[in-house]
This record gives structure tokens, C-alpha cells and sequence, in this order.
């Protein structure tokens, strides 16, 4: 298993990787969002950012851009996210990412009235950006998201998607699946029915009722449900801690424990 933590992209860079690399993960999730980690910021830092790896063993996965809107129903709003996206794929592509994550489209405003044709926006950003990724050669990891985005949160919501993408994998969001649902049902369904397609994991802890970001067990999580079910599929693979603290620390523990769970027999 590889272990991994992501940027805080309004820090530098290079200053993250540093901090990171020195708490003993094997690659850094790059959040390719602005001000410090936007594409264009890290193109002109490629060098660099590739010695610094280089320098601490350590690999890397790429996070496409969070914050834009590829599924708006204003085209020229779209379209600009939609070039946000393709532009960061393609630096991560040359950057050598193992993986790239994608977060769905989100759906807000009035797209949330006319959902079929927010739907179908988003169904068509998709579909280039899978097209980009297999010219690039990309493992492109789309993850599950929570409720409220109104976009690919259940399992039943990527039965179609896989159907019609068969190149895409998964990213499974602890955090994200155990939002409104008891007893890790919605993550162990995930597991259960894409276990061939999951190829990524993100890992992070929450009450139930918000995306918090905890360390692994300061929420309800059943981690130990999940790694047996994980196990079971035979997943080996890379784990993301999305830990979000001041004080990283709670990164390094969160790893560890986890580590713990897989490492029983």
C-alpha cells in the first residue's frame, strides 16, 4: 500500500512537498487549484517540483482542479472550467502522475431546476475530459461525492458511467460515502459493486453529517468495516489522507492507524 497526503494549494508548492515528504509519505497528492498550485503555476515549476520528488523518493498522484463549474448552464462559464480542467490534465500527464482524481461536476443554482439538462452538461464535459486523459495516456480516478452537489453521491449513480466510460476508475471518498448513511452502507456498496474499478482511496473522517476532514477515528467512520471489505477485493493500492489540520501531525497518525488495520490479519 502507498500512503499519501495532499497540498494546501494557497501554501507554496515546494513548501508543502517539504512538509510532507518529511512526515514519510510516498507521494503527494497535488491539489491543482489556484493561487499556488494552479496549473499555469505549476507548469513553470515542473523542474523543480520534479527534483523535489525526485530528491525524497516520493510519487505523485494529481487532483484536477476543484472549484470550477464544467456542468453551468452559461456555455462561456462552462467552457472555461471545462479548459481549466483539460489544461491541468495535460500538465499533470507530463508531470508523470500515477493517477488523476476527478471530482464530478458539481450542480447548483438553477441547474438544480433543470436537472436533466445540468445533467447532460456535465455528461458532456465528462466525455471530453475522458477523451483527453486516454489520448494522454492518464489514469483518470473519478471520485464519489456528497450529498448536496447533487452529482454521482450514490452507487446506482455510476452504473451508467462506467458502462459508458469503461476506461474510467474510482476514487472512493470515505468521507464523502459515509455522509447520511448508517452503518458504512454506502461505502461497503461502493466496494461491493466497483471493487474491479476502485483504483484510488481517499481517506478522512467525519460525524455523518458534513464533509469535515477529520483524522481517522475523531468521527464515526467504521475505518475497520471498510479496510475488511477493501481487503476482501484484494485492494492494494494508493491511499490519500485527507486530513485537514493546522497541525499535520494528525496526517501522520491517521496514516499509521489505518497502516494498523491493513497490516492485521
Amino acid at each position: 500500500m502507498l500512503y499519501g497526503a495532499m497540498n494546501f494549494p494557497v501554501r507554496p508548492i515546494l513548501m508543502e512537498l517539504d512538509e510532507i515528504g518529511k512526515l514519510g509519505f510516498d507521494y503527494l497528492e497535488l491539489s491543482m487549484d489556484p493561487p499556488e498550485a494552479h496549473h499555469a503555476v505549476i507548469r513553470k515549476k515542473q523542474g523543480e517540483l520534479l527534483r523535489a520528488l525526485e530528491r525524497r523518493k516520493m510519487g505523485l498522484i494529481c487532483h484536477l482542479p476543484t472549484f470550477v463549474s464544467t456542468a453551468d448552464l452559461t456555455e462561456s462559464l462552462r467552457q472555461a472550467s471545462l479548459s481549466e480542467v483539460l489544461r491541468s490534465l495535460e500538465v499533470a500527464a507530463d508531470l508523470g502522475s500515477m493517477k488523476v482524481v476527478l471530482h464530478p461536476s458539481f450542480i447548483s443554482g438553477l441547474g438544480v431546476v433543470v436537472m436533466d439538462e445540468a445533467r447532460k452538461l456535465a455528461l458532456e464535459s465528462l466525455e471530453a475530459i475522458v477523451e483527453r486523459a486516454e489520448r494522454l495516456g492518464v489514469v483518470l480516478c473519478i471520485e464519489n461525492m456528497f450529498p448536496g452537489t447533487h452529482s454521482l453521491v450514490d452507487p446506482e449513480d455510476f452504473v451508467e458511467i462506467f458502462r459508458r466510460f469503461p476506461t474510467l476508475r474510482m476514487t472512493l471518498d470515505t468521507g464523502h460515502a459515509h455522509i447520511r448513511s448508517e452503518g458504512e452502507r454506502k461505502p461497503l456498496e461502493f466496494i461491493g459493486r466497483f471493487g474491479e474499478r476502485i483504483s484510488h482511496i481517499h481517506a478522512s473522517d467525519n460525524s455523518g453529517r458534513g464533509d469535515d476532514h477529520l483524522p481517522v477515528g475523531a468521527g464515526t467512520v467504521d475505518f475497520r468495516k471498510i479496510v475488511t471489505a477493501l481487503k476482501k477485493i484484494g485492494y492494494d493500492g494508493t491511499v490519500t489522507l485527507e486530513v485537514f489540520s493546522r497541525d499535520r501531525d494528525y496526517l501522520r497518525i491517521s496514516r499509521e492507524k489505518l497502516a494498523a488495520m491493513f497490516e492485521e490479519g
